[in-house]
Order: C-alpha cells, then sequence, then structure tokens
C-alpha cells in the first residue's frame, strides 16, 4: 500500500485526485493537507509516512516553494508538483528545489484525472 501527501487547497481538486488515484488501480491511502502549515506538519509528523508527495503552489499560509524550500533539506519522497502555473520561473525554481516532476493542471475533468494517473504510474507504479 503506497501513502500519497496531497497538498491542495481547492476541495473539488482534491476529490479529482481521489478519483484519478482510484482509477489508476493503485493501491494507496491518500493523506490531504489543504494549505502550506499544515503540509509542513505533516511531513514532520513521523505517522504520516508518504511514498509521494503532490504539491500545488498557490497554497494558503505557505505557498508550494515555501514549503519546498523548507523541506528540501530532508530527504524524504518524490515531490511532484501539480499546479496551474506555466510561469517559467516557477517550474524552474520548483527543480532547484528538488521537485521531481512539475506538471501544469489541465482544466478539463479527464485530462487531469489523466496527468495525475500518469504522475503515480511515473513515481509509484
Amino acid at each position: 500500500m503506497f501513502h500519497v501527501l496531497v497538498v491542495e487547497d481547492n476541495p473539488g481538486e482534491v476529490l479529482l485526485v481521489r478519483e484519478a488515484i482510484r482509477r489508476s488501480s493503485i493501491a494507496a491511502d491518500v493523506f490531504i493537507a489543504y494549505d502550506g502549515e499544515q503540509a509542513l506538519q505533516m511531513l514532520n509528523d513521523s505517522s504520516v509516512k508518504a511514498d509521494l508527495i503532490l504539491l500545488d503552489l498557490n497554497l494558503p499560509n505557505l505557498d508550494g516553494l515555501q514549503i519546498l524550500e523548507r523541506y528540501r533539506v530532508r530527504e524524504g519522497p518524490p515531490v511532484v508538483v501539480l499546479t496551474c502555473s506555466s510561469y517559467p520561473l516557477d517550474r524552474e525554481r520548483a527543480f532547484e528545489l528538488g521537485a521531481k516532476d512539475y506538471v501544469v493542471k489541465p482544466l478539463e475533468l479527464e485530462r487531469f484525472m489523466r496527468v495525475v494517473s500518469q504522475a503515480l504510474q511515473r513515481w509509484i507504479g
């Protein structure tokens, strides 16, 4: 059983990620952090073991890049940035801070779910 930490403040997109994981046929427990501070608490909590982190950049309290800055010194699971930002500097900075992949969220429902499933297959499938 894999453990996926989804860091996303949009409840609708959390539901889509959960559905994409379900459709991917990967047996996974999903943990949700709805803001940056909660994400860092969960990453530092030894009871939450993640095999993969799906990280949005636009979050309340701490954004995704700030999470990567504070988390990058630790060895841990791969981080896949899953964001609406196609801004090249965000992409560059995320990779500098240790993200393993950077995926721009498509707006179409089926494509969004396919992108999430492909990311899961790539990193834990």
